[in-house]
């Protein structure tokens, strides 16, 4: 008696590609301690490794949505974006450099402002975006928050900027050095406006930005173990001639030295800035 259990009965069986069970990429991520935790896990932990406490660097659109009421928020100049001003060339021409990363990230520059609710308070954000160039500060950067002040003046809202910068933007030579007069000159307005300011410092937030507005805010609050400093940890040691003190740069460094107010976790983030706000906001 033969069986044809394992003859097909019929031909040229396929399988389309929207039926396929492949494993999707990003499922599982890896902190540097070795900890693996899955991205859905890691998303509802707003990008925090419960197993060790490990921030994974997160962009704009991710803050916004953790700290917004809802995920709620109306973007503000979404449309001013960087150009080639001195026709800068490097390893590339800035233009390509340009048009390569505003493809890849979506993103028009390196930061984006936003308005809306943090616990009822309505207040304006602005955040950095590592990814668009390493968060650099050039001249879009400076002008953005220029307008975000501008605006919190005009409705008298507390601000906060969320820093993720490897420091100025260097195709953009003093153009982009000239945005630190330019953005403390209008903070300098919101605080003779009775205005708010915070400053939330991530990993990393290095050169000019920590040498100007990163650490001149009314209150300075950092991520745990976020590495914040002017020049690199290598180049200081090099100049000193000297090995560097454990934990050297990171923000629990920093707020034992006064430099840093709160070490703030990201789960914490929205509870904490709405009670800063609340208490310290004047009325105006």
């Amino acid at each position: 008696m033969a069986f044809d259990w394992f003859k097909r009965k019929a031909k040229n069986i396929t399988t389309s590609t929207d039926e396929k069970k492949d494993v999707p990429k990003g499922l599982w991520h890896q902190t540097p301690s070795g900890k693996v935790v899955e991205h859905d896990e890691l998303k509802r932990n707003n990008y925090v490794s419960p197993e060790d406490g490990f921030h994974v660097r997160i962009g704009s659109a991710e803050f916004f949505d953790i700290l917004f009421d809802g995920g709620k928020f109306t973007e503000l100049d979404a449309n001013v974006e960087s150009i080639d001003i001195l026709n800068f060339k490097d390893t590339k021409p800035y233009k390509d450099r340009l048009k390569e990363v505003k493809a890849k990230t979506k993103l028009t520059d390196s930061i984006r402002n936003a308005v809306g609710t943090v616990k009822g308070t309505e207040m304006v954000v602005s955040c950095m975006d590592f990814a668009f160039i390493g968060g650099s500060l050039g001249s879009v950067m400076g002008e953005k928050i220029r307008r975000a002040v501008d605006y919190c003046i005009k409705h008298k809202l507390p601000y906060m900027i969320i820093c993720q910068s490897g420091g100025a933007r260097m195709q953009e030579a003093t153009y982009s050095l000239m945005q630190l007069a330019k953005v403390q000159a209008k903070l300098a307005q919101l605080s003779e406006a009775g205005l708010l300011y915070i400053a939330y410092l991530c990993d990393p937030t290095f050169g000019g930005i920590t040498a100007s507005f990163a650490m001149t805010a009314d209150i300075i609050m950092a991520e745990p173990g976020a590495l914040i400093g002017f020049a690199g940890p290598r180049v200081i040691r090099e100049t000193i001639g000297r090995d560097l003190p454990e934990g050297f740069q990171t923000s629990e460094f920093l707020q034992e030295k006064g430099f840093v107010d709160f070490i703030v976790k990201r789960t914490e983030i929205q509870d904490t800035v709405a009670k800063t706000v609340n208490l310290l906001a004047v009325k105006v």
